[in-house]
């Protein structure tokens, strides 16, 4: 592949031979390809990219078993319920969503900048109103939390868990590498070395994230694939990361029809690669490897279930008093779907916490 204006053109793709060599050294030690395999492996297609996603839920099976497994959540955006004027409102959102079966709060998003909240006030509110998990701030929003106490960072870590925060989500992570992030961004993006050092800071402060890479874009595979390695890396420093989510850049869902969205074969075949590629590599070090339904949509997000995928994160749920949610706006599934998707694809089923326990 190579960088072109407006996406990602596939060139020079490897020799039939070349893709079989590699599959057959990942079938004995799938962690353990150098780069030039795992690249060779990305650009897998027909029955070399159906061994290789055989190959990567052979692995899944052997590693988390046959559960599919969920979490039942309701997301939160931050500038909707924060402020004092809010608090009662808020505290009905939470309530609710306990009341609907949530076990997790997921809330993205900065303070507004005229806001007479702050972030620890807002962690305490949330968990004071419901037994929940509150999987909250990326890593930019946990630095403007620290710089509006003009504490350091570690120690607005320690205090926001001490509010509540019981995990964070690794996302603004787009793709780890500062010119293709500055190129995504338009401008000036919050630099590698620093999203590393803010979620290794969670990490060491007791809270555990996810792990995440947008795709598709402006990338190459040999970004994607470093992009993997460096969160290995950190993986093996501070065991922080539950689970892997990939996401194409530009979702191909909306709320009335995120089902079954037409999803071009160009992505879905990169896609597929994706996921089964970070199985393998990220094996021994992120067990938990999540199909991202609301960016894909749920066709397709179940095609990644044979890929290596064995979680189906959140639900997402509405309710009637559900705020807008930003880009998930109107994106809901229910205990009923899952079971049917599980059922259909030889699956027991398992509703999980946000740390992977269980319910």
């Amino acid at each position: 592949m190579a960088i072109v204006d407006g996406g990602v053109a596939e060139v020079g793709l490897p020799d039939v031979g070349q893709v079989r060599e590699w599959l057959a050294e990942a079938e004995r030690d799938p962690a353990g390809l150098p780069d030039p395999g795992y690249l060779t492996l990305l650009a897998a297609d027909g029955a070399e990219l159906e061994r290789l996603c055989g190959l990567a839920d052979g692995l899944r099976e052997r590693t988390v078993g046959d559960a599919l497994t969920f979490v039942v959540n309701r997301n939160l955006d931050t500038a909707a319920v924060s402020g004092s004027a809010a608090r009662e409102r808020l505290a009905a959102l939470v309530a609710e969503a306990h009341q609907l079966g949530a076990t997790e709060i997921c809330m993205q998003g900065p303070l507004p900048a005229d806001s007479d909240d702050d972030y620890l006030a807002l962690i305490a509110a949330i968990t004071d109103s419901a037994p929940l998990h509150l999987h909250a701030f990326r890593p930019e929003e946990l630095l403007d939390g620290a710089a509006r106490l003009g504490v350091p960072l570690p120690e607005f870590l320690v205090r926001a868990k001490a509010s509540g925060l019981g995990s964070v989500p690794g996302t603004g992570a787009r793709i780890l590498d500062d010119e293709v992030r500055a190129r995504l961004r338009g401008g000036p993006d919050l630099p590698v070395r620093t999203w590393v050092e803010v979620i290794e800071a969670a990490h060491r402060a007791g809270l555990t994230s996810t792990a995440t890479m947008v795709y598709g874009h402006l990338e190459t595979p040999a970004q994607q694939i470093a992009h993997l390695r460096l969160l290995a890396d950190i993986q093996d420093r501070t065991g922080g990361f539950t689970e892997f989510i990939a996401m194409p850049m530009d979702p191909v869902t909306a709320a009335a029809g995120f089902r079954t969205p037409a999803v071009p074969e160009r992505l879905r075949r990169q896609s597929r690669a994706i996921h089964a590629v970070a199985r393998l590599l990220l094996h021994g070090r992120i067990d938990n490897i999540q199909a991202a339904w609301p960016r894909l949509g749920v066709t397709a997000a179940v095609e990644l279930l044979h890929c290596g995928a064995n979680d189906f994160g959140g639900l997402l749920l509405d309710g009637r008093l559900a705020p807008e949610s930003g880009p998930e706006a109107g994106l809901t599934l229910t205990v009923a779907d899952v079971e049917q998707i599980a059922a259909a694809h030889g699956r027991s089923l398992r509703q999980r916490t946000t740390q992977y326990g269980r319910i």
